[in-house]
């Protein structure tokens, strides 16, 4: 196992460092939920229909999908400053379109170039969490900014469901602007300007196709949610995003110096990191999408009474993953990843069992657990793949890593929401023999889903045993 070394430069202090990083990992993923509760009013003023709308989230979802993978594989090539600096940059320029859109295509195009910047801020935080502080730190150092994505996740459509109610959608766009530009001169301070050593020339073509594979498998998935698999806007698609991948492996096999250099996954390590990411977070944002929906439809909360069932979980999380960061760093990573994703099974058939009653406190109870195990995944397996990965390639591992994060976050959710489409639609009761509810069965028959696909990331996980020379052994 080849560990990634410490670059050299100004950084700055392992804290200053973690100061910029938390607060910039913090303001876009809330910012990514926050205009979710909003879309309502903004249809209202512009006079959008459903469909319409839905491009305010799926235009920032494709720019993000798209740029994940190619962030990750220009930190190989570029100084984390410069990139650290556009991302922000583009970021703020975005946010300053949406806040001045006249029209709903103003603001779609805005919501897209805010992808653009938002899709480099967590994957260049956690290469420069790998690369700027040390080896048994970064466990810590992981843990703080999981921590800082936890409760973006969490509060985030409660946030922008209040302030957008009490001041207008727009103000959500001014407050993110601000953030960006305070963080700016920070991010200049601590992150080092100087490229990689050993720096080289990549496939830029085939980061393309990666990320545009990966873009309209998401969305094909996500108009399936919508108007079922049969409409073209989700078989045309998932097909092109066949044909990208496709081309993708084509070209890998034949430049050379491929996008994703081959060798990468043949680290066994690394290999399962990948898959077991992209199912824990299919289970997790399953888990907060769902269980306030539940609480909505079932126990009948108002939706921002609904987002408030959150913010345990993300309390927890912020309070927990540091410390997960530190234990990560003394005991290694399998035996957190397996007790992890044991914790989220238990809680997901939890979540399938116990939430048919007229209280909210079981669907509190059930995202908190499973909150709180996935954050004993997350963390451990991200600084496990960053140490499995010889230095010259911790950019591109890293960033494939998110992105299999990123498209489990939107897939996820989006299958388990075909699931409860169609168990409404039949009006059968649930398959869970224990679930004693009235209503809510095709809830129920989701999170025993998401168990499932728990049971599937174990399976995964039981093959993480790195080398025995290795300190996860």
């Amino acid at each position: 196992m080849t560990s990634t070394s410490i670059e050299p430069g100004r950084t700055g202090s392992g804290r200053a460092l973690l100061a910029v990083l938390m607060p910039a990992i913090l303001v876009t993923v809330t910012a990514s939920d926050m205009v979710n509760l909003m879309l309502p009013s903004i249809g209202a003023e512009f006079g959008a229909s459903e469909a319409e709308l839905a491009w305010v989230v799926t235009g920032f979802l494709l720019m993000f999908s798209v740029g994940i993978p190619l962030y990750g594989r220009l930190s190989d090539r570029l100084g984390l400053r410069s990139l650290f600096a556009f991302a922000l940059v583009t970021y703020a320029v975005g946010s300053l379109i949406c806040a001045f859109a006249p029209e709903l295509l103003v603001l779609v195009l805005g919501r897209m170039v805010m992808g653009v910047g938002a899709a480099a801020i967590p994957v260049l935080a956690i290469i420069s969490v790998t690369r700027l502080i040390p080896e048994d730190e970064r466990g810590m150092g992981i843990g703080v900014v999981s921590a800082a994505a936890g409760i973006g996740t969490a509060v985030g459509p409660a946030l922008g469901g209040g302030l957008g109610q009490f001041l207008g959608w727009p103000a959500l766009f001014w407050l993110v602007l601000v953030v960006a530009l305070v963080l700016l001169p920070l991010a200049l301070r601590v992150l080092p300007g100087e490229p990689p050593a050993g720096a080289g020339r990549f496939d830029l073509l085939g980061g393309v196709l990666l990320g545009l594979g990966a873009g309209l498998v998401l969305y094909g998935i996500t108009q399936a949610q919508v108007a079922g698999f049969g409409a073209p806007s989700s078989w045309g698609s998932l097909l092109i995003a066949v044909v990208a991948i496709a081309l993708f492996g084509w070209r890998t096999a034949r430049v050379a110096q491929p996008f994703v250099p081959p060798a990468l996954f043949a680290n066994r390590v690394y290999r399962a990191a990948v898959v077991v990411a992209f199912l824990a977070m299919a289970v997790n944002l399953g888990g907060l999408v769902f269980v306030p929906l539940l609480v909505v439809d079932v126990n009948g909360l108002a939706p921002g009474a609904g987002a408030l069932v959150m913010i345990p979980a993300g309390v927890a999380v912020a309070v927990l993953s540091p410390l997960i960061g530190r234990l990560a760093d003394r005991i290694g990573t399998r035996p957190l990843v397996l007790a992890g994703l044991a914790t989220i099974g238990v809680f997901a058939l939890f979540l399938s069992t116990a939430t048919g009653g007229a209280s909210v406190i079981p669907a509190g109870i059930g995202i908190l657990g499973l909150g709180v195990g996935f954050i004993f995944v997350i963390t451990p397996i991200i600084s496990a793949a960053a140490s499995a990965l010889p230095g010259d390639q911790v950019g591109v591992g890293l960033g494939i890593l998110q992105g299999a994060q990123f498209l489990g976050a939107g897939t996820g959710p989006a299958l388990f929401g075909v699931l409860v489409a169609a168990r409404l639609e039949s009006g059968s009761s649930a398959i869970n023999p224990f679930y004693g509810g009235q209503d809510g069965a095709a809830y129920s028959d989701a999170f025993l889903a998401m168990a499932v696909v728990v049971v599937l990331a174990l399976i995964v996980a039981f093959r993480m045993r790195p080398a025995a020379t290795s300190r996860d052994s």
